[in-house]
């Protein structure tokens, strides 16, 4: 599911589930958050490419998981534990020490684009799309991703781009800050590592030093701000408006 290539002081991860669209799994939750973690006392590496297919970055979070959604026998505690490995994995990647850059293809919804968010930089392919359809499904953007697409977009675009769930072009991406370059499709990939190379070539306690400074004052009150994140989506995602959106939500895409 997940491949990890290093060429001198670059990492390439690739994240290719093979089926549902790379969508977002429990399971790819939890080895994609602990892929990010493994960076943390990595001493070689300056710079991690996080990718997914030619075709797709990630179809969001996987509507038909039963690990993820069929939770209704257990606790509380169980329940915020499963719903909490998106806040997770996002977190993970956004602490990595190295620079990360997400090479994005196709499509990009929900789920994968707060991954997106995590990483420093964004390049994208110039066919690929975004989408945030959480509103759509019945469940406020979660995995701390609003103080983080804030930051970026500022509070009205912030506020179209989650209740109105438009698709985002790459060009309308690139206009409001959400990606950071696009290339011809197919060359995301290839892009996004030679921006790795080039940066690599910084020594590599400046490159963390840097990032850690800069996100520190960027990032400041996010935990403020959403900590709260999971519990609003439990509340919402167990209704029976959000059970029959995300149902429609899933016929109309199908």
């Amino acid at each position: 599911m997940i491949t990890i290539e290093h060429t001198g002081a670059v990492a390439l991860v690739t994240f290719n589930r093979g089926e549902r669209r790379n969508a977002l799994s429990l399971q790819a939750m939890q080895e994609l958050t602990r892929v990010a973690e493994s960076f943390k006392d990595d001493g070689q590496t300056s710079c991690v490419v996080l990718t997914g297919t030619d075709k797709e970055f990630s179809s969001g979070v996987d509507l038909k998981d039963p690990a993820r959604w069929d939770i209704n026998d257990k606790t509380l505690d169980e329940r915020r534990s499963i719903a909490l490995w998106g806040s997770r994995m996002c977190k993970a990647w956004e602490e990595v020490p190295q620079l990360t850059i997400a090479a994005i293809e196709g499509l990009n919804v929900g789920g994968g684009i707060a991954l997106t968010l995590a990483c420093d930089w964004r390049v994208m392919g110039n066919s690929a799309y975004m989408l945030v359809p959480e509103a759509q499904i019945g469940i406020p953007l979660g995995w701390h991703t609003v103080p983080r697409l804030v930051n970026l977009v500022g509070a009205s675009r912030a506020k179209q781009i989650i209740l109105l769930g438009q698709k985002m072009t790459s060009a309308t991406a690139l206009e409001c800050g959400l990606a950071d370059w696009l290339v011809d499709d197919g060359k995301a990939r290839e892009h996004a590592l030679m921006l790795a190379e080039q940066a690599s070539k910084t020594p590599r306690a400046i490159i963390k030093m840097s990032k850690q400074s800069i996100n520190a004052h960027a990032n400041a009150l996010n935990h403020l701000s959403c900590f709260m994140d999971v519990d609003q989506a439990l509340l919402c995602n167990q209704s029976t408006e959000a059970t029959q959106a995300r149902s429609s939500f899933g016929k109309s895409a199908s």
